[in-house]
């Protein structure tokens, strides 16, 4: 029994470790871009050797496709949080997307510009499209639309919002993004 327990933190312990180096990693591509990923860059950022990057990720693809995967699911979640919150409030949902629009583009700045270098690496990386496409994937299934085609040029209006508002000098404010956010789901309504 206490073998078990001692494997059992050990496995804790690497998987926090682990998390630890995601978050690291996606801090360096906050500052320097997807370029600036190295064992050492990683490993300074995290503050431990940089053989644990190599310990827990064999090769700096499988790094920043763990990156990859991070930043989708922690905008998924981000996204899931906000419609509950507003389906909870029963507030229009234009105000919801246009508030994380904002929040992405301003507070969040950094976050965005990291996940879309990431997401457009796979542009160039093949073995990366598939969870590149993840977040699209759970958006879509977030919900039945009767509006397919609506819904996916929605979501194409938003990553356009997104890609817009990172190179504005000042980012816009929810009350600036919400008519067109209003214009998109139009059609959807």
């Amino acid at each position: 029994m206490r073998t078990y327990r001692q494997v059992d933190g050990r496995r804790t312990r690497g998987e926090r470790r682990r998390t630890e180096i995601i978050e690291a990693t996606l801090q360096v591509i906050e500052r320097a871009g997807v370029s600036g990923v190295t064992h050492r860059s990683v490993a300074a950022a995290a503050g431990i050797p940089p053989a644990s990057i190599t310990y827990h990720f064999g090769a700096l693809d499988d790094l920043l496709e763990a990156a990859l995967v991070q930043a989708a699911a922690d905008l998924v979640d981000r996204v899931r949080e906000l419609i509950e919150s507003r389906r909870i409030k029963g507030d229009d949902p234009a105000g919801a997307v246009a508030e994380m629009l904002a929040e992405a583009l301003g507070p969040r700045r950094a976050r965005t510009a990291a996940r879309y270098e990431l997401y457009l690496l796979a542009a160039r990386r093949p073995d990366l499209r598939p969870v590149a496409r993840l977040w699209l994937d759970v958006l879509t299934s977030l919900g039945r639309r009767p509006d397919e085609v609506g819904f996916r040029a929605f979501l194409a209006g938003i990553d356009g919002m997104l890609a817009q508002g990172l190179i504005d000098d000042e980012p816009p404010t929810a009350a600036e993004l919400l008519p067109v956010v209003r214009h998109l789901l139009a059609p959807l309504r």
